[in-house]
């Protein structure tokens, strides 16, 4: 078996409203295993995902197609796109060098089992009634409470 394959999860999105309205792309997560493992962590981004624009949405509508999911907001004037796609990840510039897996320790000898010593309960200097409620209470004879 190969080196379990990695998944770009990339949502493009409409940003910026009117004449300045434009798409951009980035990269949500990655998923280790296989495309319907992506896919569907893809369908769950894509179903709770919100989008800033509309800012009062009328109707939304999420919609599969082959790379994912396409979810189009429409708003009073203008509608909004959002488009998730799955990806995968061939290279990655700032990706953390692999690690070499550690050797696994020799176990350590179990110690020795020591005596268990029964531990007393300590002493309580002050009398108690059954439900452990002092029988003088501690401000009782103090000169400092005048």
């Amino acid at each position: 078996m190969g080196t379990p394959t990695t998944w770009g999860l990339v949502i493009e999105m409409t940003v910026g409203m009117g004449e300045r309205k434009h798409m951009e792309a980035y990269v949500l997560a990655h998923v280790t295993g296989t495309r319907e493992d992506a896919l569907a962590e893809l369908e769950r981004r894509a179903r709770n995902h919100t989008p800033a624009h509309p800012r009062n949405p009328r109707r939304r509508r999420l919609l599969r197609q082959g790379d994912g999911f396409l979810l189009v907001v429409d708003g009073a004037w203008q509608s909004y796109v959002s488009r998730f796609t799955v990806a995968e990840l061939l290279e990655d510039s700032a990706a953390p060098a692999p690690r070499e897996e550690p050797l696994p320790a020799p176990e350590p000898e179990p110690p020795a089992a020591e005596p268990v010593q029964p531990v007393e309960p300590p002493v309580d200097p002050v009398e108690r009634y059954a439900d452990g409620v002092p029988v003088r209470p501690s401000w009782l004879g103090r000169d400092d409470l005048r």
